[in-house]
């Protein structure tokens, strides 16, 4: 990750913890964003704030369908995983973020170097968020935006959750 997106993290940790969130959580909210499948695609957190997240990827091989463009599987991905980690930053530390309804919509191929993904939460209910995730293909200075998803995010207790998957 470039050494300005850590100094923005560590800012926006700051925040996090000033909302309440302890600084703890702000340091495993950045540590966590990394996980299993999301560490073998290449994500990584760019921003994070309460109820916003900005991620990004570096476009690889691997990542390309034919004809060179960047498969949709992994825009959809990174929009779906980019809305749950924001909305985990307003989920209660007891909770798991889970994407209960997800709806993206793709306006042209990606095939510059990266994709950036912003989050916003447009409302903050009781146990669902409702948000969007707008993906951009970056590159040569320029950004131009690709996908655009509307997510419902239910906050579940880890309790609940224990023992349900496998």
């Amino acid at each position: 990750m470039p050494r300005a997106g850590k100094r923005r993290n560590s800012l926006r940790n700051r925040e996090l913890n000033e909302k309440g969130r302890g600084k703890e959580r702000a340091e495993f909210l950045v540590r966590d964003f990394h996980q299993v499948f999301i560490a073998w695609r290449g994500y990584s957190p760019e921003d994070l704030a309460p109820g916003k997240a900005v991620s990004r990827l570096t476009i690889e091989q691997h990542h390309l369908r034919q004809g060179g463009f960047v498969h949709a599987g992994v825009m959809a991905t990174m929009a779906d995983h980019t809305a749950g980690y924001s909305a985990f930053t307003l989920a209660p530390e007891i909770c798991q973020a889970l994407t209960i309804e997800f709806k993206i919509n793709f306006f042209r191929p990606a095939h510059k170097e990266a994709l950036a993904c912003r989050f916003r939460v447009l409302r903050n209910g009781k146990t669902v968020v409702a948000a969007e995730s707008e993906v951009f293909d970056t590159g040569e200075g320029k950004e131009s935006p690709v996908a655009k998803a509307t997510v419902a995010i239910m906050a579940a207790p880890r309790e609940k959750l224990a023992g349900k998957a496998g």
